[in-house]
């Protein structure tokens, strides 16, 4: 630790490191967890975070797949998160998926602090909230398939 008043900056990989190392190990109950989503990405930008939706809600039972893009500036901005199985959720763009920062606190307001488990977890919460809890959901197992960054097309199937 630094002198007395002043915080230590974890380095980038090594925050990324820890995080990894938490996914790995399950958080809390099970319906959120998180990886990387290519072992061989040595910058460590690209994972995938899964949401099991929350009791007494539309998206109950449902399994939601995401992903986490986490550049060079993460953790000091904010990674961009996408969901790949289709949702209704006010703050999520329903033609991309993305989560739209300006709709999401926890991304406009982003602090250092924040992980992607904090992400996910936050997300599964907003999925109670009154605006979100009763809103008709897409059909299970659409396989419309987004169009991501690259061009490519994501699909998720729900088995």
């Amino acid at each position: 630790m630094g002198p007395e008043g002043s915080t230590v900056i974890v380095p980038r990989s090594f925050r990324l490191l820890e995080e990894l190392e938490r996914g790995e190990k399950g958080i809390g109950d099970g319906t959120v967890s998180y990886g990387m989503d290519d072992a061989d990405d040595v910058y460590m930008q690209s994972w995938t975070g899964t949401i099991i939706g929350p009791p007494n809600t539309v998206h109950e039972g449902r399994i939601y797949q995401l992903k986490l893009f986490c550049g060079h500036e993460y953790p000091e901005k904010p990674p961009t998160v996408i969901f790949q199985s289709r949702i209704n959720m006010s703050c999520v763009n329903q033609e991309t998926g993305v989560v739209e920062p300006s709709l999401f606190p926890m991304l406009a307001d982003w602090q250092r602090e924040y992980t992607m488990e904090t992400i996910l977890t936050q997300l599964k919460k907003e999925m109670t909230s009154p605006q979100n809890r009763k809103l008709t959901q897409p059909p299970e197992g659409n396989d419309e398939g987004r169009v991501d960054p690259k061009g490519l097309v994501l699909r998720c199937c729900i088995m």
